[in-house]
């Protein structure tokens, strides 16, 4: 079988749902349809799909520059806020930096970035400072230890930087479920205002223990991976939507795989990767409409382990 990519899938759904034509999914009701989740150690609300931005490191190109220009420009016209980087994603900070700045919209948004030194306190700091230099941001939404580096002296590091007003929310990331067990005991030791971690119809290993105990301790969940890597594009093949999909308004694999793991009664965000505008709007039809109860989430997963 040819690789199916994500490119592919969407395309497909629009066709069949006669939107490609319009150039915008039709279905897409704007910001004020779209899902928002309360973070739970301060009640903010949030939108549940966010940006992910690891292959935004493109350095100075305008040409390459120009499609993340316009999906970033139709994330926020679709009522989009939460913006995950990291320092390890190349140039992706200094280029959000200057595409926020260039479209006016840093306000508007809820910018989450991460520190992965292991060198020591001033190290860290220096990377902090640098990352908000580059993203031209004077208070940093949240700060994340990026996958648990030296998070026994980086979690406290971030809760002084915290106290001090220069961020807003604390966090710890990982995406290797060979880490879950160092994330639990980090989760029981700190308090923590968010964590973030791969979830998908793939990858299920979280619901095991994290993401119930990350509800118990009040911590938001950012999902990442939530395509399992892309992997289940592959594992789908050209197959149709099942027909009971419609009633959770679903119109491609890609809002199935979204709608799946936002539904966990844990989930606060996705931040699938999205560089280009239509992959903004496909993902965000499913960030409204009807979420899969515990029945349906159930069929999903029936579903996906007979393939």
């Amino acid at each position: 079988m040819p690789r199916i990519s994500r490119r592919n899938f969407t395309k497909q759904a629009l066709a069949a749902a006669g939107l490609i034509a319009a150039g915008t999914p039709a279905t897409l009701a704007g910001p004020a349809a779209v899902i928002n989740r309360k973070i739970p150690s301060s009640g903010e609300s949030i939108p549940i799909m966010g940006l992910g931005t690891n292959r935004y490191g493109v350095g100075d190109s305008a040409d390459a520059r120009a499609p993340l220009r316009e999906a970033l420009a139709r994330f926020h016209q679709l009522g989009g806020a939460v913006i995950d980087t990291a320092p390890g994603y190349r140039s992706s900070e200094r280029v959000l930096g200057d595409l926020m700045n260039d479209l006016g919209i840093r306000e508007d948004l809820f910018i989450a970035t991460k520190v992965d030194r292991e060198s020591g306190r001033d190290d860290s700091l220096a990377q902090a400072s640098d990352s908000a230099r580059k993203l031209q941001a004077d208070t940093i939404d949240l700060m994340q230890v990026h996958s648990l580096r030296d998070w026994e002296n980086n979690v406290p590091l971030l809760h002084d930087l915290k106290q001090d007003g220069r961020i807003r929310y604390v966090g710890l990331t990982t995406s290797r479920s060979s880490q879950y067990a160092e994330m639990e005991q980090a989760m029981l030791r700190h308090d923590l205002d968010f964590i973030q971690i791969d979830y998908s119809l793939e990858q299920r290993k979280a619901a095991e223990r994290l993401l119930p105990l990350a509800a118990d301790r009040g911590m938001a969940v950012m999902l990442n991976r939530t395509f399992g890597g892309g992997r289940i594009f592959g594992a789908l093949g050209d197959r149709s939507l099942p027909v009971w999909t419609a009633e959770l308004q679903i119109t491609s694999w890609a809002q199935f795989l979204l709608k799946y793991a936002l539904s966990h009664p844990a989930s606060t965000v996705a931040i699938p990767g999205m560089t280009k505008a239509r992959h903004v709007d496909d993902n965000f039809g499913a960030a409204q409409g009807p979420m899969p109860d515990a029945g349906q989430r159930r069929q999903m997963e029936n579903f996906f382990d007979a393939l």
